[in-house]
């Protein structure tokens, strides 16, 4: 189930589930899902093999609801991150608010096109009893004693941070549960200074990131999601892709299922292979998945890389202008 891509690393925070975040990887993908509401929570941590574990955390919700006279939806939502790598608690927490408008291109199937914006504010620390550096060396040791001789001020920092993104998604064929999507986001396009010693020539480089998903039913009780991220960030690029198989339980239709279970593997090319297994339990899904590592940093990690888990609650609401009334909704 492995798709291949290209290239290296990137100087963002990622997920394996990127696909259990979709805010994270494009503002225009919020509210492309079957529903009015959707939560959704992800929990990484990795490395702890080989030094202090870097943990990850994100959370995203997403409302979304009729607009106008025609088939037009709006979703507000927003994403909440955090971060924290290495023995100095460098952490980052990000609160970003979205906005994102889903316009109709047909009047007989599912095609939209949506235009999205997150922003917000983004904070960073270094927790400054955990530094040391080479000047605390005095010729027989570590001295904690001895000044650092770093010329920071502070270690808090925050600064505004944007994204703009675009992404097309239409059903496929006569059935309204086989789609596709593709899109593409700028995020930090306003180059926000990050550096802890003030240095206003030390900007969050740009980051574009391209994706794409395609899920469509292979038999009345399986059906296969396919889903890929490339992204480019300055000097640096990243890309993963792969997918799952999902298999109604119970006897039903997939279309119908309550129950569904989900086998799969993605691959960060040049960094790690990623089995992921999830299960539907309507409203609730929850996936788990493992990073095996098959950078150079292999040999120092003996394969082991991050562990993640996933929680998503997805419902209708009972109101009239519900998108379970909808003839044609966004969705994926």
């Amino acid at each position: 189930m492995l798709l291949y891509g290209i290239s290296a690393a990137a100087q963002d925070i990622h997920l394996s589930q990127f696909f259990e975040a979709p805010l994270w990887r494009n503002p225009s993908l919020a509210g492309i899902f079957q529903g009015d509401f959707r939560a959704q929570g992800v929990f990484r941590t990795q490395w702890g093999s080989v030094t202090v574990p870097y943990q990850t955390g994100s959370f995203n919700t997403e409302y979304k609801m009729p607009i106008g006279q025609g088939n037009d939806f709006i979703t507000l939502g927003g994403q909440f991150m955090y971060d924290v790598a290495g023995t100095t608690n460098f952490r980052t927490t990000h609160i970003l608010p979205a906005i994102n408008y889903h316009k109709s291109l047909s009047g007989d199937k599912n095609t939209y096109l949506s235009l999205g914006f997150m922003g917000g504010l983004v904070q960073r620390s270094i927790d400054r009893s955990k530094i040391t550096t080479n000047s605390q060396f005095d010729g027989t040791g570590w001295n904690p004693t001895l000044d650092i001789n770093e010329s920071i001020t502070n270690y808090n920092i925050s600064y505004g941070d944007a994204s703009v993104g675009l992404s097309f998604n239409s059903s496929i064929g006569e059935s309204e549960y086989d789609n596709f999507f593709v899109g593409v986001a700028y995020h930090h396009f306003n180059r926000p200074a990050n550096s802890f010693y003030r240095n206003p020539g030390i900007e969050l480089n740009p980051k574009w990131v391209y994706s794409g998903g395609v899920r469509f039913g292979v038999t009345s009780q399986t059906y296969l999601t396919l889903q890929a991220d490339y992204n480019v960030q300055g000097a640096y690029s990243q890309a993963i892709a792969g997918g799952m198989v999902g298999f109604a339980l119970g006897g039903y239709d997939f279309t119908e299922s309550a129950y569904n279970i989900h086998f799969g593997a993605f691959m960060r090319i040049k960094d790690a292979i990623i089995p992921v297994i999830k299960l539907d339990y309507s409203p609730f899904s929850v996936a788990i998945s493992y990073d095996v590592n098959t950078s150079q940093l292999r040999a120092a990690s003996t394969g082991r890389g991050g562990f993640e888990l996933s929680i998503t609650y997805q419902s209708f609401f009972d109101r009239d202008n519900s998108t379970k009334n909808a003839v044609l909704c966004p969705r994926f």
